[in-house]
């Protein structure tokens, strides 16, 4: 029999979105791939994809960005549940412009690179987007899948990007973009947003599947 709080959850049509990080990959924590050619995943990070997957339990949709990273995360975890990836541009990873690809080591002398991490709710980047541009595009992706789902539940995996999924987190608890360095979000983690009718929960953050 259903407890009171799960019978509640069904008939309310509890949705819930597990944001994804890419897995490990060639250029972590040494260049700033975004929407640069980068690799496809290490060892390490098909074997993060695989963790996650199997601590997802039952999912009923896979979407990722078109980065080579996450398609391959997300073809890992979708393999899982014998599901297909559908891909979203509104998951993308923010457009760095002229930044894209650069070596962290480079951008660290560059005062622009330095403005952009202390003041992400206004800060530019060259020729790119905005961290406020990216959130916006990938909270109206996530707020789509929910009203798609309206009245049913649903477990719905979203591989994305770090600061992606810091900036959704950000926007969900009221915190200032400016704050998104606060707190980590590690390859291969999972964050979860439960929605249910007048309500969006942040229910963990940065899970790593042992």
């Amino acid at each position: 029999m259903l407890s009171p709080e799960n019978r509640s959850a069904v008939l309310s049509g509890t949705t819930c979105l597990h944001l994804v990080r890419h897995g490990a990959h060639g250029d972590v924590g040494r260049r700033l791939s975004g929407r640069a050619e980068a690799g496809g995943l290490s060892l390490i990070g098909s074997g993060q994809a695989t963790r996650a997957a199997i601590a997802l339990g039952r999912l009923d949709a896979v979407h990722a960005s078109p980065r080579r990273r996450t398609l391959e995360t997300a073809s890992i975890i979708a393999a899982q549940h014998g599901l297909t990836v559908e891909e979203a541009d509104a998951l993308d990873e923010i457009d760095f412009g002229a930044w894209n690809g650069a070596s962290f080591d480079a951008l660290a002398d560059d005062p622009a690179w330095r403005a952009w991490n202390s003041n992400r709710a206004t800060a530019p980047t060259p020729g790119g987007e905005t961290m406020v541009q990216a959130v916006r595009r990938a909270v109206a992706h996530l707020e789509g899948l929910v009203r798609q789902g309206a009245g049913r539940q649903g477990n719905i995996a979203c591989v994305t990007h770090c600061d992606i999924i810091r900036g959704v987190v950000a926007h969900y608890m009221g915190l200032s973009l400016d704050n998104i360095l606060c707190f980590d979000v590690d390859p291969g983690s999972i964050t979860t947003l439960r929605f249910a009718p007048g309500e969006t929960r942040v229910t963990r953050i940065n899970m790593v599947p042992a």
